[in-house]
């Protein structure tokens, strides 16, 4: 990849993992494959990291200390901003019934140490592909609006969006996940955090703001409000 590329073009790759030698040589080939890493050691911290980082994917080791990595994807699965991450669960187990057991916890994938570097890397970026966590030229588009990711840049029909840092968390999140309905604590959960204590009438203040960024005269309001439901990005805003 290009160094002119910038980083936030890149994935972002969680490895939760407690062996020190697998993960040094994940992070270096990871990365010399145009990743960009984070690191978690166990379980628990695991769960903290995706909160704080929201990563693009999921490289998770089944034995881990405090939370195992079954219960660490059960919980992924669990929460609504993280329902769809992609996880490879990575383990020494061979048996069929335990990779049988991984992917119906909810993992994506399942590879079995020792592996090819190659070959991970290969089920990555397929994964990445089929769920759509790579945008094609780092960019997000809904109806006439585009989303320069590598800029931290958003347009409509030409003419640049000021968004606050809040908005533009909110319209990418959104522009990911076009047409689905996500209530205010989803949303609470997906820009702030589980452990960042906000009050759910404090999305509705956002997404005004957010309806007043990007709505021009005479522009259709993509930001559907469903009652008793929440907010969805959509064309059909009935």
């Amino acid at each position: 990849m290009p160094d002119s590329v910038s980083l936030s073009n890149k994935p972002l790759v969680l490895i939760v993992e407690d062996e020190a030698a697998l993960m040094t040589m994940l992070r270096y080939n990871l990365e010399k494959q145009g990743f960009r890493v984070e690191e978690a050691g166990d379980g628990e911290e695991a769960l903290t990291r995706i909160s704080e980082v929201k990563p693009d994917m999921v490289l998770l080791d089944w034995m881990l200390p405090h939370l195992s990595g079954i219960e660490v994807c059960r919980q992924i699965r669990r929460r609504p901003a993280t329902r769809e991450l992609p996880v490879i669960m990575i383990t020494a187990r061979s048996e069929d019934q335990d990779a049988v057991r991984g992917l119906n916890t909810g993992a994506d994938d399942y590879v079995t140490k020792p592996f090819s570097t190659e070959a991970l890397v290969a089920r990555m970026r397929a994964l990445m592909r089929r769920s759509n966590t790579v945008p094609a030229k780092g960019e997000l588009r809904f109806h006439d609006i585009t989303l320069d990711l590598s800029a931290h840049r958003i347009t409509r029909n030409g003419r640049q969006l000021h968004l606050g840092p809040t908005e533009y968390r909110l319209m990418e999140f959104l522009m990911q996940r076009p047409r689905r309905v996500f209530s205010r604590e989803e949303l609470l959960d997906a820009i702030w955090g589980p452990s960042i204590h906000v009050e759910p009438r404090t999305v509705d203040v956002h997404i005004r703001r957010l309806r007043k960024a990007i709505n021009g005269p005479d522009e259709l309001d993509v930001v559907r409000t469903v009652r008793a439901a929440g907010y969805a990005l959509d064309t059909e805003n009935v």
